[in-house]
């Protein structure tokens, strides 16, 4: 699984309906609405490298309100939570 990390920067009257139109777009697992530099984070993950230019620069670019968007690749993951659901696997 490739997960993509994707800023976004959208026109400030229409953050929730950017958000909304993101979340339902396939590959997008969620959509958060922060404070910062960012308007919204968006988690885009997939199977093939292929589908981040589909998902993000055919997708999430295009929604009506996106003014741009600054995409971090994720090499590894580090989280007590996926290490914890790892070996708990099969024990009660």
């Amino acid at each position: 699984m490739i997960t993509a990390i994707v800023l976004i920067d959208c026109a400030a009257d229409s953050i929730p309906e950017v958000a909304d139109t993101c979340a339902n777009l396939p590959g997008v697992s969620e959509v958060y609405s922060v404070a910062g530099h960012v308007d919204l984070i968006a988690m885009v993950r997939v199977r093939e490298f292929d589908q981040i230019a589909e998902v993000i620069a055919g997708s999430i670019s295009k929604v009506p309100g996106v003014i741009k968007t600054e995409t971090h690749i994720a090499f590894r993951a580090y989280s007590k939570h996926d290490l914890e659901e790892t070996f708990s696997i099969g024990l009660e």
